[in-house]
Order: C-alpha cells, then sequence, then structure tokens
C-alpha cells in the first residue's frame, strides 16, 4: 500500500506542472501594426496592351544580298491566362550597297506565343512584308521570336523571320533585335 501511495503521490507531483503551462495564456503578436511583412506583387509582367518601340535588322535576300538597318515597330498584345495574341506594324530603313535611305522595309506580323514565365514570351509570328522601295517586291513572312520583360514598362527582343516571295522572286532571312515600351 505504501507503494501505490508513493507512485500516486509521484504521479500528481509530475502532472502539476503540465497543468499550470496549459493554464498559461497564448503569446500573439498583432497583426494590425504597421510591422507587417510586406505583400509581393507575384503577377509577373503585363503583356497586355500597346507597345511601341526601335529595332536593329539584318536582312538576307537571295538577290539583294545583305542589309543592315535599324527600324520602328508597334504592336498590341492580348494576354489569356498563359496564351498570348497579338498584332504589330513595322517600318526598318535599310543600307544597301552602304547607302541610307536606299530601300526601306514594312511588315504587318501576327503574333500567337505563350508566357513561359512571368518575364518571358515566346512567340511565332506570320504576315505580310513588302519593300517599299526599289524594287517593288512582297512577301509572305513566317517565323518566331522571344522577348522578355527586364523592367514593368520595357522589353527586349529577339525575332527571325523567313520571307517567302510573293512578288519579285527574293527570299529573305531576316534577324531582328529590339527594345518596346509597354503603355
Amino acid at each position: 500500500m505504501r507503494i501505490a501511495r508513493t507512485l500516486a503521490l509521484v504521479a500528481f507531483v509530475t502532472t502539476l506542472p503540465a497543468g499550470a503551462v496549459t493554464a498559461a495564456d497564448l503569446i500573439t503578436i498583432p497583426t494590425s501594426t504597421h510591422a507587417e511583412l510586406p505583400v509581393v506583387d507575384a503577377a509577373g509582367f503585363d503583356w497586355n496592351g500597346f507597345y511601341a518601340g526601335v529595332h536593329g535588322a539584318a536582312q538576307n535576300g537571295t538577290t539583294s544580298g545583305t542589309q543592315y538597318g535599324l527600324g520602328i515597330q508597334a504592336g498590341v498584345n492580348a494576354q489569356f491566362d498563359f496564351y498570348l495574341l497579338g498584332a504589330e506594324v513595322a517600318v526598318s530603313g535599310l543600307l544597301e550597297n552602304g547607302t541610307v535611305g536606299e530601300t526601306s522595309y514594312g511588315q504587318i506580323l501576327g503574333r500567337a506565343g505563350l508566357v513561359v514565365s512571368d518575364n518571358v514570351a515566346i512567340y511565332a509570328a506570320g504576315g505580310y512584308g513588302i519593300d517599299l522601295g526599289p524594287p517593288s517586291e512582297e512577301d509572305i513572312l513566317l517565323g518566331g521570336g522571344v522577348e522578355l520583360a527586364v523592367t514593368d514598362d520595357i522589353s527586349v527582343r529577339a525575332q527571325y523571320l523567313h520571307g517567302f516571295p510573293a512578288q519579285g522572286g527574293n527570299d529573305k532571312n531576316q534577324f531582328t533585335l529590339g527594345a518596346s515600351y509597354h503603355f
């Protein structure tokens, strides 16, 4: 009996502190103070809307040879979840035989692609291109590119287009590097 009393006393003494701990108030941190954690907007770059920019172009044709130049582009994008649709017009002034302003090249493009991360989009492009100076040539354009958002409003891109001759018989390969401001 003495052993039973001793065991009961030991059990009572060891459970007494556990009961006192559960009766303590919870330690809380107020959430309505100015010391909150900052909330980061993880939505990524907004590809929707209008954009305009500049680009450098290198164009190689079977009869025209290699031409280099500068140009401007303007367009609009619409993003649906991670799908990207857009349209663009661009004009490039090209050097031909070392002469500035000898020829210029205009194009109208449709773009369809995917937003693969918060700030990277890849796309396919197709449309119509025309030499705006002599010789008069028209092309069906197919290609694609990749665009990278570097700030909240500015993106850079690399694009390749192949021109299939519709009039003039001069296959073209065009590579452009550009930057755009998104409004």
